[in-house]
């Protein structure tokens, strides 16, 4: 430290601008560079540091770093923005408008209902938000808000007080509506033969064994529920990948893992329908087509609650269903007062 104090003493009569941030090699380089009388350049050649002339006096700064020319430039030129910016000035320093902030009102976003078709907005108006219906008027009023030209289904939405997540509380069950769904329901059967001609005789579009399992081995499903009987199950499980995510794996919780198939296929054809709570603790479920006409869909939607309620876990804590909503495909959403308990 003796050594670099001397140093720092000398660089001072000389009237070289170097500091302790120095190291003894560059204070030692520019002296020489003075005492010899050698040109900036020749020093800047020679020594790790370079000396800058200011007018009189020279100023030593390293080649690289942060304290080299370029990072004290930008370091200043950082300083002087800021220094703008707190005194309310955002125009660029060289007095270009090219990058000027422009300020000026937000942009107004418009509210959802205006951004809607004009035939959405006419049967929207008949429905007020804030109210509850009861559930008849409701699915009266929702078959009346269809704004689309096709023969749309009317949906119930159901949030649930249920954790997903918990096995008891994960519901799925199925529930025979007495007037459908108003779809046309592919049946297929996978069963040994013996079974074949009671479950053609029942409705079944597709029937098979080893030729059904060829079909699904080319991955053609021309089907929309499968029924299996509990022996045939096992042959079914190298398709779980194929079957479960489109939700045609049969299961004995949705009655399409049945020994009486002619039974089952008959259920299905009926208006036999599954559904079970997604991962937001919402139940979906379509209970007819708007052609049906109120009376009708207010019948299915009743057998849906009746189904719904009989499936409460007894865990649950509170009240079972926290809000019910009916809308048709595309139209409005129809608040409901809640009346399961």
């Amino acid at each position: 430290m003796a050594k670099k104090a001397d140093l720092l003493a000398e660089a001072a009569k000389l009237k070289l601008k170097v500091t302790e941030k120095n190291t003894i090699a560059e204070i030692e380089a520019a002296i020489a560079g003075a005492e010899t009388k050698k040109t900036p350049a020749e020093v800047v050649a020679e020594a790790p540091v370079t000396i800058e002339l200011v007018g009189a006096e020279e100023v030593a700064t390293a080649k690289a770093g942060k304290r080299s020319a370029k990072a004290i430039s930008e370091a200043e030129a950082k300083a002087e923005k800021e220094a703008r910016k707190e005194a309310g000035d955002t125009s660029p320093a060289d007095g270009s408008e090219a990058d000027a902030v422009k300020k000026g009102p937000k942009p107004v976003t418009r509210p959802i209902i205006e951004r809607r078709g004009k035939n959405y907005r006419k049967v929207a108006e008949k429905v007020e938000a804030a109210k509850l219906y009861s559930l008849d008027d409701a699915v009266q009023l929702a078959a009346q808000t269809n704004p689309s030209k096709f023969d749309a289904s009317v949906e119930v939405h159901v949030r649930l007080n249920v954790d997903p997540r918990q096995a008891d509380q994960n519901i799925r069950a199925t529930v025979s509506l007495p007037h459908g769904t108003g779809k046309t329901i592919r049946v297929a059967v996978f069963a040994p033969e013996a079974d074949h001609k009671a479950a053609k005789a029942a409705g079944a579009d597709v029937v098979g064994d080893e030729t059904f399992l060829a079909q699904l081995e080319k991955e053609t499903i021309d089907f929309d529920i499968l029924i299996a009987t509990p022996q045939y199950m096992p042959k079914l499980g190298k398709f779980a990948r194929l079957l479960g995510p489109r939700g045609l794996m049969p299961n004995p919780k949705s009655g399409t893992v049945a020994t009486d198939v002619a039974k089952a296929v008959t259920e299905a054809k009926a208006g036999k329908v599954e559904y079970r709570v997604d991962k937001q603790a919402i139940v979906h479920l379509s209970v007819g087509k708007v052609s049906f006409g109120g009376d009708k869909l207010v019948e299915n939607a009743k057998a849906f609650f009746d189904s719904l309620q009989s499936q409460k876990p007894s865990s649950i804590k509170g009240g079972y269903v926290k809000s019910i909503t009916v809308a048709t495909t595309m139209g409005p959403g129809i608040k409901v007062e809640n009346f399961v308990n």
